[in-house]
Order: structure tokens, then sequence, then C-alpha cells
């Protein structure tokens, strides 16, 4: 059975066409990253599939119920979306006890969600005294209150701290090994390919792309550059390098060598061997940024500058 699917969705605003003839199938179980520009219609198609909103046309399925009747699959459902909303005369607690009581859950239940997402101890504290990172940890919290076998989360790390960070995708993928499937929305590409397993592409309401990271990532390409200790050796490496049969292209004062990463040593034993000292020898890869930005719209040399920026600032 698909968490979820569909087929043609549609959503107008007036003369705005916010989600356009989109269609996807995601298979139950992992994580799902749902990720696009910003006003690329993510949230839009989150809302129809929930039921929030209803869509201009098409048809969805969540959980294999149709999302005309959000009822049916409601109780199955866990969702953080945008910024989370509590009382803040109450303690976290409270606030979910509330929440649990409106959806008829045990109160046991709000202490185990607590320790989950690492509030034990602040429980009892009013969540207006909350930071933006607790806060957003408690509204995970609420989502996870039903333990859902579908669990929808809008920007989950927004305000954590690296560490944070990296806690609450060690807590969702954990989520997802017993079956479960984890949506994600999400501008931070690093994060979201650590811990997806499927992607959604969508930009300007049309679908990019749906299908699994690895099918995505088969898209990425493998580079290695170099950059000669004398400017005035260039020249002399880029003839070298040619020689080899490998294609290049001058940046500035890198090269950029189109081979496999793992050759980078080869590469710097045919510089030396030739008599060219080398200051930098870097292999990379492309990243699921990379290949995001070339599949909306980025052409290649705006990429090569922004890895080029990269470098020189990971290098000051």
């Amino acid at each position: 059975m698909s968490a979820l699917s569909v087929e043609g969705l549609t959503r107008r605003f007036g003369d705005l066409v916010a989600v356009k003839d989109v269609t996807f199938d995601v298979p139950a179980g992992g994580v799902v990253g749902f990720v696009g520009p910003n006003g690329s219609g993510k949230s839009t198609t989150i809302r129809m599939l929930l039921g929030l909103i209803k869509p201009s046309g098409g048809t969805g399925t969540v959980l294999g119920e149709p999302i005309e009747h959000p009822e049916r699959f409601a109780d199955r459902v866990g969702a953080l979306i945008e910024s989370p909303a509590f009382v803040g005369g109450l303690t976290g607690r409270d606030n979910l006890r509330s929440l649990a009581a409106l959806r008829g859950l045990p109160r046991a239940r709000v202490d185990e969600v607590l320790a989950i997402v690492g509030l034990a101890g602040r429980e009892n504290d009013k969540a207006s005294t909350y930071s933006l990172g607790m806060k957003q940890r408690l509204g995970l919290a609420a989502a996870l209150l039903p333990d859902p076998e579908l669990l929808v989360l809008d920007e989950p790390t927004n305000g954590l701290d690296p560490a944070g960070i990296v806690e609450i995708r060690e807590l969702l993928r954990s989520w997802a090994s017993g079956g479960r499937t984890v949506v994600v929305s999400s501008h931070l590409l690093g994060e979201i390919q650590a811990i997806v397993d499927n992607l959604v592409v969508i930009r300007f309401g049309e679908l990019m792309y749906a299908g699994s990271l690895e099918g995505l990532m088969a898209e990425a390409a493998e580079r290695v550059v170099a950059a000669p200790e004398a400017a005035a050796d260039m020249p002399r490496l880029v003839e070298v390098v040619e020689a080899q049969g490998w294609t290049c292209e001058v940046s500035g004062d890198e090269l950029i060598i189109h081979v496999p990463a793992q050759q980078s040593a080869e590469v710097g034993r045919v510089a030396g061997g030739a008599g060219v000292t080398l200051r930098m020898l870097n292999p990379e890869a492309d990243t699921l940024e990379t290949v995001f930005l070339r599949m909306t719209g980025t052409s290649d040399a705006e990429l090569s500058e922004q890895r080029r920026a990269q470098r020189q600032g990971q290098g000051s």
C-alpha cells in the first residue's frame, strides 16, 4: 500500500495555479523529502493531502483513504505544519495533555513523547518560556501523540542548534525504521539528503521529480579540483591533464578536472611527475543541493562559481 498517492492534483487561488496537475506515489515506510523553492507549492500540496484545503482538481489518497474524507485517516496521522501554536500560560506537559484529551488519547502518552523529543526536565515550565527550538520540539511531541503511521513535518529542525538537528534526524530515522512513513518538508537540503529514502521535488507548482534519492543522485557528477602553487604552471598542468585523456576547464586560478573523485591521488601523481606543485587538490561530488539547483534552472557556470566561493570560504 502507498503512504501517499496523488493523480492530477491541482489547486488554484483565483488566477494563480499553486499546484498544477501533480501525480506521484510514495511507498509506505521510510522518510520522504518534499523539496522545492519557496512558493513552489509544497505546503499547498501537503495541506490538500491532510484535508486542510480542497483541491481544485485531481484525486489523492493517504494511507489508502481518499483525501476527500480526512476523518478516515486522521487518527493514523500526526502533523507539524508551520510554527506550532501553544497556550503560553500552560506548561509544556499541560499543553500536550489538552491535545491528548481532545483526541481521546491516554495521558500516559504525554510523558512518553516528552521523553522522545528531549523535553523531559522542562515539561513543567510554561510554554511562553520555551526557546524557538524547544517550541519546535513541543510541536513534534504533539505530532507524535497518536503514535501515527504517517508523520508529516514542515521544517522540523527550525530553530534547533546543530546538536538538536542531529537528534531530530536520528529520531525521524528511528521512527521510520518500524515501517512508519515520515514526510519532511525542508529547505535544508543537506539534512534532507542525510535522512530521506524518497523525494518529491516541486517547482512553481509542477512536479520535477518523484522517486528514490538514489535514483536522483545517479545524475550527480564528480570532479577533482586542482590549483598549482605557481600561477605560471597552469598551462603545464592543463597540458599533462589533457595528455591523460581527461577533460578539464580553467576556473580562475583552479583547474576543474572531470574525473571520478577517487582519482584525486592519480591527478596529484601526474602533476608531480610533470614538476607541478599543487597548493590544492580537492575531490568533489555533487550534493543533493547541487542536483536540485541544476534541476530548477541554475546553470553549470553558476554552480561552478558557487562551489568555488564555498571552497574559498572554507579555506579562510
